[in-house]
């Protein structure tokens, strides 16, 4: 049933696409016999050209993956409250975005600053494409501005990184070794009353990976603290789990493949890919150039450009 949703979904957007070129040019042929006017003209061009770019776009996100849900994790750089807070402020900005485009989200994991923002903090987001579109905010985030909280009111530059891996549901088969778990237990912190506080129902979840190929072991660590039942955080500790090891996974073929094609352009996801100079009003993607002046749109969620640009550039290539 997925397969014939997807081939529909192809099938009805090209009919989509072929009707509105179609009416473009009948109403070309009859704006040159004076029946139509030019704004019509113009109105019949419009709506033909988003559709097909709605399409292009779409089919940069054809792989297995792109389809998921996505875990979205930030983490605040050195910098201190400055950081901090402008960690906060991305989140915001994330939570905005998925707001707009009625994807449903959860906090699985938040760390208060010491003064203001947040050390880290951990996004659950359910919706169709969600990994399709986030991942193109994997890495280093750029501030540049007159900090708030300096006493000179100098110009500061902060950094904080995001980190996009895809939320994996039943449909797919992850192996998790119970024998590489451990479990820690503590106290939440932050919202949810006072039972959070007095109860260790945050779980923090450690696990040994292995990797196959090459023996090497590294640590995985994931918190949770979304519910006030240790049980609770701990199936969504284990979800979340699935879903690193899963990206490993795409990252070890993403791997094998660039060996391949070795011509194909490449991204660091590590690597500083956006500034937001809020002093100039200039947020600038480093990957693609693409820039805009509307630093509160953008702040207010507004990525869809720059989303656009990045999956236009690269999705084919990926």
């Amino acid at each position: 049933m997925k397969v014939v949703r997807e081939l529909k979904f192809w099938i009805n957007a090209y009919n989509e696409v072929k009707s509105a070129t179609e009416e473009l040019q009948l109403a070309f042929d009859f704006m040159k016999e004076e029946i139509v006017s030019e704004g019509e003209v113009d109105g019949n061009y419009t709506h033909a050209i988003r559709l097909i770019e709605d399409l292009e776009l779409k089919n940069m996100l054809r792989r297995e993956e792109d389809k998921l849900g996505a875990v979205l994790k930030i983490n605040a750089g050195a910098g201190g409250t400055e950081s901090q807070d402008w960690a906060s402020m991305l989140f915001r900005m994330y939570q905005r975005w998925c707001e707009s485009k009625k994807y449903k989200t959860t906090v699985t994991n938040w760390q208060d600053g010491d003064d203001a923002g947040i050390k880290t903090a951990t996004l659950q987001v359910e919706g169709d494409l969600a990994y399709g579109f986030l991942k193109s905010e994997n890495g280093v985030h750029r501030l540049v501005r007159v900090s708030p909280y300096n006493a000179q009111g100098k110009r500061m530059t902060s950094f904080a990184s995001v980190f996009v891996v895809p939320l994996v549901d039943d449909t797919i088969e992850i192996e998790v070794n119970p024998a590489n778990l451990s479990w820690d237990t503590f106290r939440s912190s932050g919202a949810g009353g006072q039972n959070v506080n007095k109860v260790e129902t945050g779980v923090r979840l450690h696990y040994i990976y292995k990797d196959p190929d090459t023996g090497e072991e590294q640590e995985i660590v994931i918190e949770n603290t979304e519910s006030r039942s240790q049980m609770g955080n701990r199936e969504n500790a284990l979800r979340l789990l699935k879903s690193q090891l899963y990206e490993i996974e795409i990252e070890k073929r993403r791997a094998a493949q660039a060996v391949i094609e070795a011509g194909k352009k490449k991204i660091e996801w590590g690597s500083q890919i956006r500034s937001y100079v809020f002093d100039d009003r200039r947020v600038k993607d480093h990957r693609t150039n693409y820039q805009t002046s509307d630093v509160n749109g953008v702040m207010d969620g507004d990525l869809d450009e720059f989303i656009k640009a990045y999956l236009m550039e690269f999705g084919g290539a990926e």
